[in-house]
């Protein structure tokens, strides 16, 4: 994130809270406790069986179908403009590749996301994710350039102790801007508002917030691809993929459920 963007980040990202109409439930009470801006993000998704996913989801939580079946999606992206409420980002930790596998589920009363992994390209945010937000992160070597019209990314997880996983894709846009409409495949996948974490059998919540996806049609071309966990086996290229070149994020605190 260049120096002039940096310094735009924080009104941007409070700014996406005077857009409330698109949400499926009211904003939680208190504070959000952290922002953030995704840039050239790809959401690459693979339909597969719920069956497969069943074992890797808590039982508390109900794996999400649309017409009878089941989504994993790998997000790549660069995360940007990284800061605490009421602070600004600072330049050399705010700003940094980040990578996810996640599904989608329910408790029963809110849609949201479950994250298998997330790797990232820094080690104070991955130490603080697990800290603060019990999430599966993993530290990882990668790269997020823009080419032309394409982003080319590149990933290889580096943990000590952790099962290599690895990434490397080139994709861009390749249609207008449009939201996603209620009912639609697109919108069931993208317009999530709540993240589900779980760590010693214990299941916890996060609200977020966001504009509306500004979704683009996206070509991908995908090199390497070890992020699904087993026993899910994706096929190589994915069923779906849309781009969105910005969204700006309002994160709260994580809530025991």
């Amino acid at each position: 994130m260049n120096p002039l963007e940096l310094i735009r980040a924080p009104a941007r990202q409070a700014g996406s809270l005077d857009d409330l109409g698109h949400r499926p439930w009211p904003l939680p009470p208190g504070r959000w406790l952290m922002g953030q801006t995704w840039t050239d993000l790809l959401f690459a998704h693979w339909r597969v069986p719920a069956a497969a996913l069943r074992p890797l989801v808590p039982d508390e939580l109900e794996v999400e179908t649309f017409d009878d079946e089941a989504w994993l999606a790998i997000t790549p992206f660069r995360l940007g403009g990284l800061r605490l409420h009421g602070t600004l980002p600072l330049p050399a930790l705010s700003s940094f590749p980040e990578l996810n596998v996640r599904t989608y589920v329910t408790d029963g009363e809110k849609p949201g996301i479950f994250f298998l992994s997330l790797d990232a390209a820094s080690g104070p945010a991955v130490a603080a994710a697990r800290r603060f937000y019990r999430l599966p992160y993993f530290r990882a070597r990668m790269t997020a350039r823009r080419r032309g019209s394409h982003v080319v990314f590149s990933s290889i997880r580096t943990e000590a102790g952790s099962f290599p996983r690895a990434f490397r894709a080139s994709y861009r846009p390749t249609g207008p801007v449009s939201n996603a409409h209620p009912g639609t495949l697109e919108y069931f996948l993208t317009e999530r508002y709540c993240l589900y974490a779980w760590e010693s059998r214990q299941l916890y919540r996060a609200e977020i917030h966001h504009a509306p996806w500004p979704l683009q049609p996206a070509e991908v071309a995908i090199g390497e691809n070890t992020m699904a966990p087993r026993p899910v086996d994706p096929p190589s290229e994915p069923s779906l993929a849309h781009f969105a070149r910005r969204q700006d994020v309002v994160i709260w605190p994580l809530e025991r459920l």
